[in-house]
């Protein structure tokens, strides 16, 4: 396979299916901001500890999975999807997290150890892909899955990110107003 094809070349791309769109359509936006995720998810892996490395190994594959949702625009039963029990996995591991973790009394600052800064960046990123998958819901038929996915893996990053850093002896640090 090669990597270059020259198809793009005019500002178009293909989606799963075979239909030319847009390189600013929302929905490659959406699927482009979930593979920026996903890249910065890459930047925080390994962190060394095994229980986020597994997690955070179990969210690239979920991600890669949200992409070829948004990628896809006519219902395909090849297409994997995101379910409810994707959700769940989330959900446990933030809250297996915050079972360890001081509880949170103020906002706190992104930053600390170096994987706890990959993870808040992850988590911001993670954000804006949520706002792009969002601003595609509004035009387009979506699983509204995904969109939940993306919510709550932004709260997991922060809670991993949290956990690694109280691990690696980093105290958070509050903004003053």
């Amino acid at each position: 396979m090669k990597i270059y094809t020259r198809r793009g070349d005019e500002g178009k791309t293909d989606l799963r299916g075979g239909d030319r769109v847009s390189k600013t359509s929302p929905r490659v936006e959406a699927y482009g901001t979930v593979d920026e995720v996903n890249a910065v998810v890459g930047l925080a892996y390994p962190t060394g500890y095994d229980d986020v490395d597994e997690w955070l190994g179990e969210v690239q594959n979920h991600l890669h999975i949200v992409q070829a949702e948004f990628a896809t625009p006519d219902d395909d039963t090849d297409t994997p999807t995101i379910r409810d029990e994707h959700v769940e996995a989330l959900e446990a591991w933030i809250d297996e997290a915050d079972e360890e973790l001081e509880p949170l009394q103020s906002f706190i600052f992104p930053g600390g150890a170096e994987p706890g800064s990959r993870l808040h960046h992850a988590r911001s990123v993670c954000r804006r892909a949520e706002r792009r998958a969002v601003a595609l819901a509004n035009d387009e038929e979506i699983d509204e899955t995904a969109v939940a996915y993306l919510n709550r893996l932004s709260d997991a990053l922060f809670a991993f990110a949290r956990l690694v850093n109280q691990r690696e002896g980093v105290e958070e640090r509050s903004p003053t107003y």
